[in-house]
């Protein structure tokens, strides 16, 4: 059986709560900060339309099959 989420996060509030490197702790504190940023608002204007126009496709029927693209797409595979 392996380890669940929650025994995780008690190993790593665990380790927290005794670790002494303030480099370390800056490290972690960068990565809490970037989980918070919405990735959506990191891409370009441009990006954000091709993905609104897929979701659009797709809510309106306008799908391929994965098997249809990888026929296409197989000799670059």
């Amino acid at each position: 059986m392996g380890v669940t989420i929650q025994n995780k996060k008690i190993e790593l509030i665990q380790w927290l709560s005794t670790l002494n490197d303030p480099a370390l702790i800056d490290k972690l504190m960068i990565l809490r900060e970037k989980e918070k940023i919405d990735w959506w608002n990191e891409l370009s204007t441009e990006e954000q339309k091709s993905i609104e126009n897929g979701i659009q496709d797709a809510d309106h029927g306008k799908l391929t099959s994965h098997s249809n693209v990888k026929k296409v797409y197989e000799k670059w595979l």
